[in-house]
C-alpha cells in the first residue's frame, strides 16, 4: 500500500474514533455483542493458523543487553534517561536473519512471532513516529524486522509482529497503569495522542514489511478499563491487511474483531499462571505460548531449560486441545541464539519429521488430553499420543465411530484392539529406546 493509501486509511480510522463511521463496522464498541461478519480472507487465514500448530516466539530487544529478562526496566526501576542511554549502545552485530529462519525451518515451525516493540517502548524497526528505534537510536543502523521479513517470505514462513500496548517510555501513556513507577516521565499526557501513535506504528508494520500474518497484542491488562478504542485499531488492521489475524494476549473473553484466543504459559482452559481465563472459545483458533526456560527475554542466569520430552508433551497436549504451541526463544544481545535453544529446536524438528502428520493440520481428538497423553484427529483418522503409560493395555472411551484398523505411526506395525460399546482397548507395544511419544493411528468409519 502506498503512503497516500495509508494516510487515507488512518484518516478513516480517526473519523471512526469520533463515531462518524461506526455503523458499517456492525458494532459500536469493543464489547459489542452483535454477530460479527468475517470476510473470506480472514476465515481462510484462521484455518491456516489452526492447521499450523507450531510457531516460534522471539523476545529480543534493548533489555537483552542486561541479561535479566524483558521486564528488567521495570524490575530494576530504571529511569527513562538511563534506559535511553542503554538503548544507544545496542549493536547486535552478529544478527543473521537467514540463520534464524533456517533454525525455524529445521524446527518445523510454520510461523514466527517477534517483538516489534515491548513494554520498554523501544521500537525494533524503522519508524517515522519516533526516533526511539533501532535504526535511528543505535549504532546498528539496520532494521532487523525488515531483514527477518525478507528471510521469512523467501522460506515460506509466516511472520507475525508482537506489539505492546503498554509503554513504560512514552509520555502520552497516561494515566499510567498498574505497572507504573516514577521513572522520570512527566505527570501528564495525552491518551488520544498515544493511541494515534500506536495506530500509526501498526500501519507501518502492516505496509512496510510485505505480507504479515498478523499482530500479537500484549499489555492491555496494564489498564484493562482504559478507552483503548479497539474497534478503531482492529478496523485499521483489517483494512490495511484483510487477511492479517489479530491475536490479543489480554487474558479475557475474545472480543469482536479478534481472530485467535491465546493463552500464556498455560494450555487452553488451564490457569496455573494465575492470570488466564478459563473460558475457551469454540469458534476461534487457539494458541498457547510457552517459554523454553523460565524467561521470555534473554536471561543469562536462567538455566531451567525444559527437557525435549517435556516440550514434545506440550506440543502434543496443545494439539490435543486444538491449539498451536508458540515456543519462545530469547536471543542474546549480539543477535545470536543460545545453543540450549538451538539444540531443543533441532530435536523438536527431528521428532516432527517422524510424527508431524499427527500434529500438523489436525484438530482436537475425541478424547480430551489425559495424564497419559492426548488424541488428535484429521478426518476419519484419530492419532492416539501415548506419552506416559506403563501398562500394556490402554482403555479409551467410545470414539464416536468404529475403529477399522490400528497401527503404529512409526514403523507401521499393526496394533491389536477391541472396540465395544464401552470403548476401545489398545494393546500397546513396549516403549522403544528414546521414544518420546507412542502414536497409534486409528482409522475409523464405516467403509472397508
Amino acid at each position: 500500500m502506498n503512503r497516500l493509501a495509508l494516510v487515507l486509511a488512518v484518516l478513516g480510522l480517526v473519523l471512526a474514533s469520533l463515531g462518524l463511521v461506526l455503523a458499517p463496522l456492525g458494532l459500536t464498541g469493543a464489547r459489542a455483542g452483535a454477530q460479527e461478519s468475517v470476510p473470506a480472507e480472514r476465515l481462510a487465514a484462521r484455518r491456516w493458523f489452526a492447521d499450523a500448530k507450531f510457531g516460534l516466539f522471539i523476545h529480543w530487544g534493548v533489555y537483552s543487553q542486561l541479561g535479566a529478562g524483558e521486564w528488567v526496566m521495570h524490575n530494576r526501576k530504571i529511569a527513562v534517561p538511563d534506559y535511553e542511554s542503554l538503548a544507544a549502545t545496542f549493536n547486535p552485530v552478529r544478527f543473521d536473519a537467514a540463520a534464524w529462519v533456517a533454525l525455524a525451518r529445521r524446527a518445523g515451525v510454520r510461523y514466527v512471532t517477534i517483538t516489534s516493540r515491548h513494554h520498554d517502548g523501544f521500537s525494533m524497526f524503522k519508524t517515522a513516529q519516533t526516533p526511539y528505534n533501532i535504526v535511528d537510536w543505535t549504532p546498528f543502523k539496520r532494521d532487523p524486522l525488515k531483514e527477518l521479513a525478507d528471510a521469512c517470505h523467501a522460506s515460506g514462513i509466516k511472520l507475525f509482529f508482537y506489539y505492546s500496548q503498554l509503554d513504560w517510555h512514552h509520555p502520552d501513556y497516561w494515566p499510567r497503569g498498574q505497572t507504573a513507577w516514577d521513572n522520570g516521565r512527566p505527570d501528564r499526557g495525552d491518551w488520544s495522542r498515544y493511541l494515534a501513535f500506536m495506530n500509526a506504528q501498526l500501519g507501518e508494520l502492516l505496509t512496510n514489511y510485505g505480507a504479515v500474518g498478523g499482530i500479537w497484542f500484549d499489555g492491555m491488562w496494564d489498564k484493562p478499563d482504559a478507552p483503548w478504542q479497539l474497534d478503531t485499531t482492529y478496523a485499521l488492521i483489517h483494512r490495511l491487511s484483510p487477511a492479517a489475524l489479530i491475536i490479543p494476549n489480554h487474558h479475557e473473553h475474545p472480543r469482536p474483531g479478534e481472530d485467535v484466543q491465546t493463552f500464556e504459559q498455560d494450555l487452553p482452559g488451564a490457569n496455573t499462571a494465575g492470570f488466564n481465563t478459563s473460558f475457551v472459545s469454540g469458534d476461534l483458533p487457539l494458541e498457547t505460548s510457552l517459554t523454553m526456560n523460565d524467561s521470555w527475554g534473554f536471561n543469562i542466569t536462567d538455566k531451567e531449560f525444559k527437557p525435549v520430552r517435556t516440550l514434545v508433551g506440550y506440543l502434543v497436549r496443545a494439539a490435543g486441545n486444538g491449539a498451536n504451541l508458540l515456543l519462545n526463544v530469547g536471543p542474546r544481545p549480539d543477535g545470536t541464539i543460545s545453543p540450549e535453544f538451538v539444540a531443543r529446536l533441532d530435536s523438536l524438528g527431528a521428532w516432527l519429521g517422524t510424527y508431524g502428520t499427527a500434529i500438523y493440520g489436525t484438530r482436537a481428538g475425541p478424547v480430551p488430553p489425559r495424564s497419559w497423553g492426548a488424541t488428535t484427529r484429521r478426518g476419519d483418522t484419530v492419532f492416539v499420543h501415548v506419552l506416559d503409560w506403563p501398562d500394556p493395555l490402554l482403555a479409551l472411551p467410545p470414539l464416536g465411530a468404529r475403529v477399522r484398523r490400528a497401527y503404529m505411526l512409526r514403523g507401521g506395525a499393526l496394533v491389536r484392539f477391541d472396540d465395544t460399546g464401552a470403548g476401545v482397548t489398545l494393546a500397546l507395544p513396549a516403549v522403544a529406546a528414546g521414544e518420546l511419544d507412542r502414536v497409534v493411528v486409528l482409522v475409523t468409519g464405516t467403509g472397508r
